[in-house]
């Protein structure tokens, strides 16, 4: 069994009057510490106070260089004052949380002894004599409180972890280096990480930043460059060590990855609601949070396929579909051009118009093609006509209002929502999808498309489709259409395939807009579908994703785009692995890696859930799945799984008698698991008070609560992508106590 770093000590227990003694010491500094920090505090507002008094001018009218370089100097003084304040002004959960005892004798064989104080916090703060009252956590400095050992204890005779409610210092938990403690240690508690293990869970990830462990500190701290991989089963802190490296990051190198910004992606909307609050009370806040349906600009997405589906969507296959209607004409478009140029009449026929499309989209993006569509059409209509002077001609048809309009339902700017909301057609889904779907995987596509039709929301899977189509399509041309003075109006007269009174139509409609076209009138849910704007993807310094082994192909892709040039930190577990292809996925990884350097980190004490409760899942998940990682656990609570019986339909009141239980043996919170079969009766069970929850088992990824209750086991497993696995996942969520229900 893989043990903590830092072992519990147990033995020369602190009286409660030594305790006492020991807060009281503890306290006299943070006090000097906050008394800095008021200080500081009012440094920032006098900077910004000045900074604001810069650049102040009675003048009116043009204004100078000089008084231009002191509206830069105002500028930059108050933003880095007003960023500093802010900083300070944070309510972190506990400052200084840490102190060191250090005789650098130890390393040096029968030196005289050589003691020092090292306290370590959220944030670094100093004297008016420039001397360290906090080392931040983050700093070289403070490296030996996270590795050191009883066997490398690094000078360190004692650590020690002080547990603060605000400015005030409630508690202390010490952990030796040593063999034995000089006579003027005094050591309290059984050790900081036990005491942090048994704390209850809230609504909210909490920071690890006094309780890191050694092989966590070298995840964190690995170098900048490449790709960081942090693997190990449930419970092994693999999330929070990720999102401290975030922080360490933004530390060590703050102008490349504060300007170049950090993506942080994660299974859902519940977890990244969850991990929120981690990256704020390390003092950082520049990093972008999203989730796997939130990555792309203009799509927000929580709804989930079928299995079923988001495997056909997920599959690299899907991209002949999205090829084969990307390039494909808008649903109600002309499939002939016939106009009056120049007193000729000019026809342009479906298979010339079909080559036209061919040739340019094997050069341009759509949406970027709009001069080069019209000089083929014109090369194609003059070719019709070969009479007369061809330039002539060209500038005839250049400013031919009737060729505006044809192009305008031809070659309208699209955007790539609305291709994807094309194949809710079932025929034109199976069309598209022929050589690559089977004939009911096309048709399970277009139901899907026609549910997001009917409920105005995307599903998670789509993000990623959205995103493929964007990058062959390009971004939507905005700008103002071009209105022409009746004088410039051609050939009014002239029978021809479009009324002037129908261009004007469809000009005053906005076709070629943002959505698409005019010639749908758009309901509320498809105005839902289509709000906001589909840029390119946005670029990071770094990308940190998690739960990487749930990532489908084609949202490797989608995640490639963004970290072209960029490091990575990948955390991730086989054994929970809802995506069922994974060589597929490993190979679109590898392309969105690329050839960078590649480390890996890997996790394998389980720090969360009590060993009662993983035992019981670790059997489960073994049956099915003998190579899982199964880390060991380290607690104990002598409280083993309960299975609880459900007669019939009698779901909702066992369920509801089972959490009202718990409510009893846990502070924190309760999640009842259940697969969707299930969810509907269980709804009331969500209302018994805000510590309890109802959530599908896909939702939970990178979850932790103080306890679950387990609904159907063999539902989840069937209903869910990752069968068992998904299981597995449920059955690690809880930290203290676990009960399932099975139908009779």
């Amino acid at each position: 069994m893989t043990a903590p770093d830092h072992q519990p000590t147990t033995s020369n227990k602190a009286t409660t009057a030594e305790v006492a003694r020991e807060i009281a010491v503890e306290q006299a500094h943070v006090d000097v510490v906050y008394a800095e920090l008021a200080k500081a505090k009012l440094r920032a507002g006098l900077v910004e106070t000045d900074g604001l008094a810069r650049g102040r001018t009675d003048r009116t009218g043009d204004v100078r260089d000089e008084e231009l370089t002191g509206l830069f100097e105002r500028d930059a003084l108050v933003f880095n004052a007003a960023r500093r304040r802010s900083t300070l002004d944070t309510q972190f959960e506990g400052l200084v949380f840490g102190r060191l005892d250090l005789d650098h004798a130890l390393s040096r064989d029968g030196a005289d002894s050589d003691r020092e104080t090292r306290y370590i916090g959220r944030l670094g703060v100093r004297d008016d004599d420039y001397e360290p009252l906090v080392v931040d956590w983050r700093a070289p400095a403070a490296a030996a409180f996270y590795r050191a050992t009883p066997v490398e204890p690094m000078d360190v005779l004692r650590r020690r972890v002080l547990r603060c409610k605000g400015p005030d210092v409630v508690g202390v938990e010490d952990d030796l280096m040593v063999a034995e403690a000089p006579d003027d240690l005094v050591i309290v508690g059984d050790g900081a990480l036990l005491a942090a293990l048994t704390r209850s869970r809230g609504a909210q990830m909490r920071d690890i930043v006094a309780t890191i462990q050694r092989h966590q500190d070298e995840a964190i701290r690995a170098s900048a460059r490449g790709i960081t991989e942090i693997t190990g089963g449930p419970g092994t802190g693999k999330t929070v060590v990720a999102l401290h490296r975030a922080a360490y990051l933004l530390y060590s190198d703050r102008r490349r990855f504060e300007n170049g910004g950090i993506l942080v992606v994660g299974p859902s909307s519940a977890y990244t609601a969850y991990i929120e609050r981690v990256l704020p009370s390390l003092g950082e806040e520049s990093v972008t949070l999203r989730s796997l349906g939130d990555v792309v600009d203009g799509v927000t997405a929580v709804r989930l396929d079928s299995p079923q589906v988001a495997a056909v969507k997920g599959s690299l296959r899907v991209r002949r579909l999205l090829s084969r209607a990307a390039a494909d004409s808008p649903p109600g478009a002309p499939t002939q051009f016939r106009a009056f140029v120049n007193g000729k009449a000019v026809r342009v026929d479906t298979p010339a118009l079909d080559r036209i499309r061919a040739q340019v989209l094997r050069g341009h993006q759509r949406n970027l093609a709009s001069k080069a569509v019209r000089a083929q059409l014109a090369e194609a209509a003059w070719n019709t006509v070969r009479e007369g002077d061809r330039n002539e001609f060209m500038d005839h048809f250049e400013d031919h209002l009737e060729v505006d309009a044809f192009l305008e339902r031809w070659w309208p700017q699209v955007d790539p929502r609305e291709v994807l909301l094309w194949l809710a057609d079932p025929d034109l889904a199976t069309r598209h999808g022929r050589g690559v779907l089977t004939a009911e995987e096309s048709v399970a596509f277009a139901a899907s498309m026609r549910d997001a039709l009917e409920s105005g929301t995307w599903s998670v899977a789509d993000a990623a489709l959205v995103d493929d189509l964007a990058a062959r399509m390009g971004p939507v041309q905005e700008g103002p259409v071009e209105e022409r003075e009746f004088y410039e109006i051609e050939e009014l007269d002239d029978v021809s395939q479009f009324g002037v009174a129908e261009v004007r139509a469809t000009r005053q409609s906005g076709a070629g807009s943002a959505n698409g076209s005019s010639r749908i009138a758009l309901t509320d849910p498809r105005d839902r579908l289509l709000q906001g704007r589909i840029d390119g993807p946005g670029e990071y310094a770094h990308v940190l994703v998690d739960e990487a082994q749930d990532l489908s192909p084609m949202q490797w892709r989608m995640l490639g785009r963004r970290g072209r040039y960029s490091s990575w930190t990948v955390v991730g577990d086989a054994a929970q692995a809802s995506w069922p292809d994974a060589q597929e996925s490993g190979r679109a990884r590898e392309e969105a890696f690329g050839t960078q350097e590649r480390r890996l980190f890997h996790m394998d004490t389980n720090y969360r859930n009590a060993r009662e409760i993983f035992d019981y899942a670790a059997t489960v998940v073994k049956a099915q799945v003998p190579d899982a990682d199964i880390p060991q656990a380290v607690r104990e609570t002598g409280a083993h799984p309960v299975d609880l019986t459900v007669a019939g339909s009698n779901w909702a009141a066992v369920a509801t008698e089972a959490v009202e239980a718990l409510l009893g043996e846990v502070e924190g919170s309760i999640a009842v698991i259940a697969p969707e079969r299930h969810r509907a009766a269980l709804a009331a069970v969500g209302e018994l008070g805000e510590r309890v929850v109802v959530i599908d088992p896909m939702s939970t990824k990178g979850l932790e609560y103080d306890a679950t209750v387990v609904v159907d086991p063999d539902a989840i497993t069937e209903e869910s992508p990752g069968g068992v696995r998904v299981l597995y996942v449920a059955l690690t969520r809880a930290a203290h106590r676990m009960t399932v229900l099975r139908p009779a």
